[in-house]
């Protein structure tokens, strides 16, 4: 192919796709070509997998249209034009080759297995409120001094979509960009059982542990889905004990903290917990309010104020549900030629609205705050004062106000016909009151996840 047919396939690619994604799932490609087959060059394994989810087959049909039907095959690899001999030149499937088998294989050093880092995941580019706070500084302190003992292991938990893994990139991004040198590996759960049951079954363990003992970093997702896989955790205990020994820098992402993952075996329960445990919690409105700005700008859109608080009010279960809000935002304002306005966001966001209206309701927040603080629905609601009431209904009011479409005498209708400016009053009090005070910001926290799930 051309690098002008080349081009022009950049060029239908940009108008048919936003231009984030544009920008940073397709630009970055190069491309080699033979007669029949065009093979495009990607920086990483994790790159691999997702054009080849995403974007292969379109780029294949614009490829055979441009080219008349001359090139009919598009596949995709780890590599660059600049390689003198390219990695993983037969790597054209779906699914990047694991660790294992890169580093196992005879022409293959185990000592550079790929990192499988998405270089797109980095500390500039994430935006750190309250929730993230403490999770991004101990991300920070692994990276400036990796496998120091107050932070090794480092597990971070929390609910789906808060960030976890980009952070986890982020370091891993960090130590190889001040030492190219270090052996960095990020994989999943499920890839670790993966790679130690194709061990066990072609009788190469001794592969298996010279590769993950002789890491720098270990980044390992979704730690919990070890649970009950035993011969895969005693595995890892070991792998996890040679790490540390060795002062390698450890770090795991779980739904939830080290204690509460049932059927992991209490040791590794216990090692997970020598280092650094921090929770990452739903951002506030006011990080998602930059998170969306920071979003908007790295696609090219401008998004006004007014607007993006909009969609943060209304968008708040994790950072990924509200960059869908605004791709979506982004791809109507684009299809109609028109500025992001309120009334276009509410137009493009009107089915997600009319489904969080059904999803959060003011007796559902009623029932789920009462049970958490074990008073009666009668109670919560009623005109009882002591703080042992008065507070639950205080945040039930504040939750309400800010999961349901509801206005303030609508809230204060549902607590026993209570006055509007009572449900302001609540609402003011517990947001100072969770500046103030830990326990109770925790509570509130822990009943937004649950509300959120």
């Amino acid at each position: 192919m051309s690098e002008s047919l080349w081009l022009s396939a950049l060029q239908r690619l940009q108008e048919e796709y936003p231009s984030n994604l544009f920008q940073m799932w397709i630009r970055p490609l190069q491309v080699e070509e033979s007669a029949t087959h065009l093979t495009l060059l990607a920086p990483n394994p994790f790159f691999v997998r997702h054009v080849n989810d995403k974007f292969i087959v379109r780029i294949g049909e614009i490829v055979a249209q441009l080219s008349e039907g001359r090139i009919n095959n598009v596949t995709i690899r780890v590599g660059s034009r600049d390689d003198v001999a390219p990695r993983q030149s037969s790597s054209n499937r779906v699914n990047s080759p694991s660790p294992l088998r890169a580093a196992a294989a005879p022409q293959e050093p185990i000592e550079r297995p790929p990192s499988s880092l998405n270089p797109l995941f980095t500390f500039n580019n994430f935006v750190s409120g309250k929730g993230a706070q403490l999770a991004h500084a101990g991300c920070l302190q692994a990276a400036d001094n990796p496998g120091a003992s107050h932070s090794n292991p480092l597990f971070i938990y929390g609910p789906t979509g808060l960030g976890k893994t980009h952070l986890m990139h982020a370091v891993g991004n960090e130590m190889l960009k001040r030492n190219p040198n270090a052996r960095v590996m990020y994989i999943t759960s499920e890839r670790f059982v993966g790679d130690f049951i194709q061990a066990l079954q072609r009788s190469m363990m001794s592969d298996f542990k010279r590769l993950y003992r002789s890491l720098d970093a270990l980044l390992i997702d979704d730690i919990q889905f070890f649970a009950k896989k035993e011969s895969t955790q005693d595995e890892f205990f070991h792998t996890f004990n040679s790490l540390l020994e060795g002062s390698r820098q450890i770090i795991m992402t779980s739904d939830r903290v080290p204690r509460d993952i049932s059927g992991m075996d209490d040791r590794l329960k216990s090692r997970f917990s020598w280092g650094l445990s921090i929770q990452v919690d739903p951002p506030d409105k006011e990080t998602r309010v930059a998170i969306l700005l920071k979003k908007a700008h790295s696609a090219g859109f401008e998004v006004p104020l007014e607007s993006a608080h909009f969609i943060a009010e209304h968008v708040q279960g994790n950072v990924r549900e509200l960059e869908g809000a605004l791709n979506k935002v982004i791809a109507n304002a684009r299809f109609k030629g028109s500025p992001v306005t309120l009334e276009l966001v509410k137009e493009a966001l009107r089915d997600l609205l009319l489904l969080r209206v059904k999803q959060f309701t003011i007796e559902n927040i009623q029932r789920v705050v009462s049970e958490y603080f074990g008073i009666s629905l009668r109670d919560l609601k009623g005109k009882k004062r002591n703080r042992s009431f008065a507070r639950p209904r205080q945040m039930a009011m504040s939750l309400s106000r800010e999961l349901t479409g509801n206005s303030y005498p609508e809230i204060g209708l549902a607590f026993d016909g209570r006055d509007h400016s009572t449900v302001i009053h609540a609402c003011d009090r517990i947001a100072n009151l969770r500046q103030a005070d830990a326990q109770l910001n925790e509570d509130y926290s822990t009943l937004l996840r649950q509300l959120q799930a």
